[in-house]
């Protein structure tokens, strides 16, 4: 679980990866609300075909997207579990002693299953075809409007920007203590619950301790730098929408039209 790839960008010549950053962010927002709407067979084929050819045009290897997806396939396991051996609608298509498997079951675990799956590899797409340096330009820029009533919205895209560097860095700090503390004799895997909930708590707090250096040494930097957040900051690349944006907003717009003619 702590393999995250936040920020583990994959370099590629592809129209996705040209993308402005903002619509990027506006289409695959639209992508996942309209995945998580889907509720039938047809509805379900027009999303999967849409999220193949986002993955094709993204020149992202199949492997590299399931590597980043693969900590949440026990999640996705466990979701397919549960809907087919508690959803009770339909009828009886098989029965394992007391525990009886039902149609809707079958479907429900397909169903859901599959549109987690969906938006889990469009989250994936996001984060392998934008840097982290992109992503807080495009918050920075789309939080702008709120610092004409008084917001800071500046302030909200740099802590954004500064969250998703940290989390690998931070990932990367837990797996070393961890491997720490079981060469000395940690034992994170024996016991019951409580005494595994115990056996973590060295770990939060030397985490901690290590999250709040790395705050320190980022304060201290900051103001070595006289940065200074706001109004009249500019940016070295500075992206305008053309026309590859305008063909993914009305890509977007046409699956959510389908979607909805097959409701």
């Amino acid at each position: 679980m702590l393999r995250i790839t936040v920020g583990q960008y994959y370099a590629a010549p592809s129209p996705i990866h040209r993308l402005d950053a903002r619509v990027k962010l506006v289409c695959a927002l639209a992508a996942l609300v309209a995945i998580f709407c889907v509720s039938n067979a047809a509805q379900l084929g027009i999303a999967v075909a849409f999220v193949a050819a986002t993955l094709l045009l993204s020149r992202v290897p199949a492997g590299r997207v399931l590597a980043s997806v693969r900590p949440l396939l026990v999640f996705l396991a466990v979701l397919s579990l549960f809907n087919l051996f508690f959803v009770r609608t339909g009828d009886v298509v098989a029965t394992l002693g007391p525990v009886s498997i039902t149609s809707g079951g079958v479907a429900a675990a397909a169903l859901y299953t599959a549109r987690f799956a969906l938006a889990l590899v469009t989250g994936s797409l996001i984060m392998l075809t934008t840097t982290p340096t992109q992503l807080s330009d495009a918050f920075d820029r789309m939080l702008s409007p709120l610092s004409r009533v008084g917001l800071p919205g500046h302030e909200i895209a740099m802590v954004f920007s500064l969250m998703m560097r940290f989390v690998p860095t931070l990932a990367d700090e837990a797996s070393a203590i961890i491997d720490a503390q079981s060469l000395r004799g940690g034992a994170f895997d024996e016991g019951g619950p409580v005494q595994r909930v115990r056996s973590i708590v060295p770990v939060v707090v030397a985490l901690l301790a290590s999250g709040l250096r790395h705050a320190d040494g980022l304060s201290r930097a900051l103001d070595a730098r006289c940065y200074e957040g706001g109004e009249g900051r500019t940016h070295l690349h500075e992206q305008r929408l053309g026309r590859r944006e305008l063909v993914a907003g009305l890509l977007t717009a046409a699956l959510l039209v389908a979607l909805v003619l097959l409701a």
